[in-house]
């Protein structure tokens, strides 16, 4: 069998679940030192439990059950256990069986049998899905492929926990016993299960943390002001709905009541008589976790610290929060903080402010999650001045910063908003992110169905903020914006830009495509949003100037006017101060109101079309267009369902023809002549190519969210004091509401009948087999040669020879080998792939040419010892291009494409998408470098064969998809010709993959 180092304990078996209702829980492996736990755990499971469990009465464990149960060996014997509070709720174990059923005594028996018992209390909870999903993990480790598991009729409960997890089954009856057998390898439907239970439980934990029936403030102040006294302040200000308690040590006896807030004042939690669901904590650092321990004693749900003192403020203080994390784990608690600014819920049931924030925002549709609480202040500042009160344009549904994020994070919130019917748009300030990959997964399939809008701080220094103990990540922000554009986020760089973005996107319907009309009654700032669209990648169409003294009536009939056109998709109407006596104007203050009457009464009539407005100094404009107005008539669906035909149709109207002369804007006749630079024509390229035969990609699955509520849809129309704002956060829009067409009918992860991914695998273990003795496991080594060759070949990518050539009687025979022309290239590392510095010499057609080459070489260059020649054919003429593909620690397996040289290495012009990419992906990565007009055709030159391009990316991506041991792959230069390519150079590295990845089960992460 296995030997005796690897019988040590695995800590990295050790996991905190969220379980159904909310709560967590830790899973870990059983040691001989749980005896106690175990026996006490047993004593509180019924009598009923304990026969499904046996199959006969079992009141009690003997001492040889209780060594058992808790000796392991932890390859063939393996038990885990959920616990909380330190004691355990539930337990799961595997024995290695062979064919007959029987003890196993081949290491080759790939079979074992599953058992579970779960505390009476603690049933109904997912325990028992949770431990399923890790023991699997765990056999799939030690080498088991499959499960057996016997189980009584009666054991409904058990049964349904072993169906409902996915896996391929078998099922038989016999001697009035269940017999379930299932394969571990996982499936496209275990992944959906194992994801869809993941966001139902993390969403849980957060809606539980949002609508507390009743909430403790812990330090709160004897006398006014102070963070604890204002946070109590802030609560019952905002007129929430619950039960709401101060609690202080330092209250006297006598002391029930705090006054003059009327609430109930207690010393300890232990005094309130009723649950607490949610404890704001605002005592100092050294307190904390006597407080939390209070909590957990009393069966509090979840805990927000205030509290600062902790990784922000150095190593001891890092620390300090790890020890916090724990403790609040150790009793199912979810926590958001340390440090933090707080949460608000608007919604009318519950009305939470457990804030700092003095003011309680206005009721409306955004989601708003913070890092930073200074960022938190700004944007909650900049909604209201925005559109203040219930109803407005920037009113949001819920907000929370969570300060240094030990739990709680921005991940947690997508999970909740993915699906909560009250959220259209979700907005995100990030200085960190502790699991990219996970957070790319759950932003692809929360954008499926609702905005998401992130900036990012903390983008180039690489580093956490202070306080975020999170991993750094090591790819460049450009990938990272990368990763989020594949994965439907909207990406802006300032706060500004946030709110900008959210409120369109909040307030308005997704444009069907990129055709903008502009009218207004300015000639200057309707150019200025004319350019802005152009330098935005939009197509404006000619604007409609009307004369500087047009009316109310008048930007109403030419809004309505605009909006019934068939070719246009969204309008921008810029306004500037009413200027002579004409009839029907509105002098002074009023006029902003009369204009925001008028088109508001233009959008309603047309509701399917975004409107957005582009001001300056109109006086009451902006309020009223953004204040709560009557509904349009027409009940309209949230953002967060699927798409309805009037908001974003299936498919884009066709493009509308460019305008005959698109430097000459349309005006009215009392307008002198308006003229414009004329713009270069955007390249455009040929359609995406056909796809091959594919299979579906599990990891990509969008899973569709609850229905949502239906609401009246008021008509609130967002402004800008500026052209390029409104116009940059239309654009957004367009980009997002073309991403998410797309996403409605995703891309495919191909088949290919010449793929030997078995073989593939074979090789992989031979050369880690041979090459690794010696290596650290966390080290990567690069393949030589010709085994890298090989390797590819099995995925049909085939590598041009490169012959070495010492000497220049070994670079002719090589040559004549390879066959005349040839090039003479160095592989030294400096000269690696610069013909500018004369390293590569290409067409030498005779031995004479190639001598004298040689001879240039090395005297200009070096010797060969240091240049390392060698010789290859020559290959057909086309564009040199760079494919490669590394695993990241944070944000797993990228692929990347650019053209060689200098355009991706000084540039830095690089495409990166998510592995496994699908079709779709790839075509859209190849025409998304600033260089790609080369690869179509560019001033004449014949366009390359761009299907064999997206072929090879493909099958890159599904090498390193299908063996995780692959960790990185160069292509490098791959000369892709009107027909066909070559690929001149290529590596490949190879590591042990890690114990665990996010395909992995369920875990919260631990920093």
């Amino acid at each position: 069998m296995q030997t005796q180092p690897d019988h040590a304990y695995p800590t990295h078996w050790e996991a905190d679940v969220v379980l159904r209702d909310g709560g967590t829980a830790r899973i870990r492996p059983i040691t001989p030192d749980d005896a106690e736990r175990l026996v006490s755990f047993y004593e509180q499971v019924s009598d009923e439990s304990k026969y499904y469990r046996f199959f006969a009465p079992y009141p009690r464990l003997s001492d040889r059950d209780v060594h058992r149960f808790t000796h392991h060996d932890y390859i063939d014997r393996v038990g885990l256990a959920a616990t909380v509070g330190g004691e355990f709720i539930a337990t799961v174990r595997y024995d290695r069986i062979n064919d007959q059923g029987l003890p196993a005594k081949d290491p080759e028996d790939d079979q074992a049998e599953v058992a579970f018992l779960v505390q009476d209390a603690h049933q109904g909870r997912g325990v028992a899905s949770a431990l399923l999903e890790h023991i699997a993990a765990v056999a799939r480790e030690r080498g088991i492929r499959r499960f057996a598991a016997e189980v009584l009729p009666a054991n409904s409960k058990m049964i349904k926990v072993f169906t409902d997890a996915g896996y391929t089954q078998k099922r038989t009856f016999e001697d009035g016993v269940v017999r379930l057998e299932f394969d571990l390898e996982p499936t496209e439907q275990s992944m959906a299960v194992m994801r869809g239970r993941e966001q139902r439980a993390e969403a849980r934990s957060v809606q539980r943390l949002l609508a507390p029936g009743s909430v403790a403030v812990i330090g709160t102040g004897r006398a006014p002001g102070g963070v604890g006294r204002s946070a109590l302040r802030n609560l019952l200000d905002s007129g929430f709905t619950g039960r709401a308690h101060a609690v202080n040590h330092a209250f006297p006896e006598d002391m029930d009541r705090l006054e003059p807030e009327g609430v109930p004042a207690v010393r300890s939690l232990r005094e309130i008589p009723d649950p607490v669901d949610l404890a704001v904590i605002a005592v100092p650092a050294d307190r904390v976790p006597d407080a939390v321990r209070d909590c957990g004693e009393h069966g509090v749900q979840g805990v927000l610290i205030l509290s600062s003192g902790y990784a922000e403020a150095g190593p001891e203080g890092r620390e300090r929060q790890r020890a916090l994390l724990r403790q609040a784990r150790s009793y199912g608690m979810r926590l958001i903080g340390p440090n933090a600014f707080g949460m608000i819920n608007t919604a009318p049931s519950v009305r939470l402010n457990a804030s700092l924030a003095p003011q309680m925002p206005g009721a409306g549709h955004i989601g708003l999650f913070t890092q930073s609480g200074a960022i938190g202040i700004a944007l909650l500042s900049g909604l209201h001045a925005r559109g203040p009160g219930d109803g407005g344009i920037a009113g949001i549904s819920a907000f929370v910063s969570a300060g240094n994020r030990a739990d709680v994070s921005g991940n947690d919130l997508l999970q909740y908003w993915f699906d909560d019917p009250d959220t259209d748009v979700v907005i995100l300030y990030l200085e960190s992110i502790g699991n990219p990959r996970k957070f790319a997964r759950l932003a692809r399939r929360t954008a499926a169905v609702k905005p998401v809008v992130v900036a990012k701080g903390a983008r180039h220094n690489g580093t956490a903020p202070p306080g975020h103990t999170v991993p750094t990540v090591r790819i460049p922000d450009s990938t990272v914006a990368a990763l989020m554009q594949q994965a439907g986020v909207i990406r802006v760089d300032t706060v500004t830009e946030l709110i900008d973005a959210g409120l369109l996107l909040a307030s308005q319907p997704l444009p069907a495509g990129p055709r903008i009309a502009i009218l207004g009654n300015s000639e200057s700032l309707a150019l200025l949003a004319y350019d802005a669209c152009l330098t935005e990648g939009l197509r404006p169409l000619r604007p409609h100037v009307l004369a500087p003294a047009a009316t109310p009536e008048d930007f109403r009939a030419a809004l309505a006017q605009s909006l019934a056109r068939d070719g246009c998709d969204a309008v921008v109407v810029t306004a500037i101060p009413w200027v002579g006596e004409a009839d029907g104007a509105v002098p002074g203050a009023s006029e902003g109101a009369a204009l925001a009457a008028a088109l508001r009464a233009a959008a309603a009539a047309d509701p399917a079309k975004p409107v957005t407005v582009v001001h300056l100094a109109m006086e009451g404009l902006a309020e009223t267009l953004a204040a709560p107005g009557e509904p349009s008539g027409p009940t309209a669906p949230s953002q967060d369902g699927p798409p309805a035909p009037p908001r974003e149709p299936a498919q884009a109207p066709p493009a509308a023809a460019p305008p005959s002369d698109p430097g000459a804007p349309a005006r009215s006749s009392n307008d002198g002549p308006v003229r414009t630079a004329p713009h270069p024509p955007r390249p455009v390229y040929p359609p995406h190519p056909p796809r091959p035969p594919a299979r579906p990609s599990a990891p990509a699955q969008i899973a569709a969210p609850a229905p949502s509520r239906p609401r009246p849809a008021p008509v609130r129309i967002p402004a800008y004091p500026a052209a390029e704002r409104a116009v940059r956060s239309l654009a957004e829009a367009v980009r997002y509401a073309a991403w998410r067409r797309g996403a409605a009918e995703p891309g495919r992860v191909p088949e290919y009948d010449d793929i030997q991914e078995t073989a593939a695998g074979d090789d992989i273990e031979r050369l880690l087999g041979r090459l690794t003795p010696g290596v650290d496991p966390g080290r990567s080594i690069r393949l030589p040669a010709d085994d890298a060759g090989e390797l590819l070949a099995r995925y049909g990518i085939r590598t041009r020879p490169a012959l070495p050539a010492p000497d220049a009687d070994a670079a002719v025979r090589a040559a004549v080998r390879l066959g005349f022309p040839v090039a003479l290239k160095t592989t030294a590392p400096h000269l690696r792939h610069r013909a500018d510095l004369g390293g590569v010499r290409l067409d030498i057609a005779g031995q004479s040419e190639l001598r004298r080459t040689y001879a240039e070489l090395t005297e200009f260059l070096g010797s060969p010892e240091v240049l390392r020649p060698v010789v290859q054919a020559m290959v057909p003429r086309g564009v040199d291009t760079v494919i490669s593909a590394a695993i990241d620690p944070a944000a797993g397996a990228v692929l990347s494409f650019g053209l060689a040289g200098a355009p991706s290495q000084l540039l830095g012009d690089i495409a990166h998408r998510l592995i496994p990419a699908t079709d779709r992906d790839v075509a859209d990565q190849i025409r998304s470098i600033r260089a790609a007009p080369l690869l179509f055709g560019w001033r004449g030159s014949q366009p390359v064969d761009t299907t064999a391009l997206a072929d090879l990316l493909l099958r890159v991506s599904r090498l390193v998809d299908d063996h995780p041991e692959v960790v990185g792959v160069d292509l490098e230069p791959v000369v892709v010709a009107p027909h066909g390519l070559s690929v001149l150079g290529a590596s490949v590295r190879l590591a042990r993959p890690p114990a665990t990845t996010d395909l992995g089960p369920r875990r919260l992460p631990v920093y």
